[in-house]
């Protein structure tokens, strides 16, 4: 028995090739699904949102990611004015905007056709 034999063991040293395609199945397979987890539906989110501002009009009633609701005045390439009652409007950048609600929200009559419009 040799020294080396102590820190390594003799079947680890004699499988030699097996091992090198099986090796690499768990790192595919934990890229695979993080990938499905993760990346596919971030991506996903973030073309449903860059469509949505792009999408924005004037009149829509609006919900910006600090919570304020409003109705777009005016709309530049990447600012709007939100009207948030009769005295004060808000300038926020465009991608600033988390949803838009259907028109009559801020009043509280809501359209229910407009509902189904907004959540799509």
């Amino acid at each position: 028995m040799e020294l080396l034999d102590f820190f390594i063991s003799s079947a680890h040293a004699q499988q030699g090739e097996g091992a090198g395609w099986t090796a690499l199945l768990f790192p595919i397979a934990l890229i695979a699904i993080f990938y499905f987890l993760l990346i596919r539906p971030q991506a996903k989110r973030a073309k449903e949102h860059k469509k949505l501002v792009s999408e924005l009009a004037k009149g829509d009633e609006v919900i910006t990611q600090g919570g304020l609701l409003g109705r777009i005045t005016e709309v530049d390439e990447t600012f709007i004015t939100v009207e948030i009652n009769d005295n004060n409007q808000v300038k926020v950048q465009k991608n600033a905007v988390s949803q838009v609600v259907p028109k009559g929200t801020i009043k509280g009559k809501a359209d229910p056709g407009e509902a189904k419009k907004a959540s799509k």
